[in-house]
């Protein structure tokens, strides 16, 4: 598995209110800590060679 770097999502505004709208009330400690477990929860889904694919792309773009 290689990782999709091309549009992937029908829906994507609604992914992006979803990610808002799970952040809704936190503290940025708490946000924090909850972006940490769901990156953990999504390598644990993807596998660790397309996770080290998508923080590499993810720092080049940064």
């Amino acid at each position: 598995m290689s990782l999709i770097t091309t549009p992937n999502l029908r829906d994507p505004d609604s992914a992006y209110a979803a990610l808002l709208a799970g952040h809704k009330g936190l503290s940025e400690a708490e946000s924090q800590a909850l972006n940490a477990r769901l990156v953990l929860v999504l390598v644990n889904h993807v596998g660790a060679e397309v996770f080290a694919e998508a923080l590499d792309l993810a720092r080049k773009a940064g």
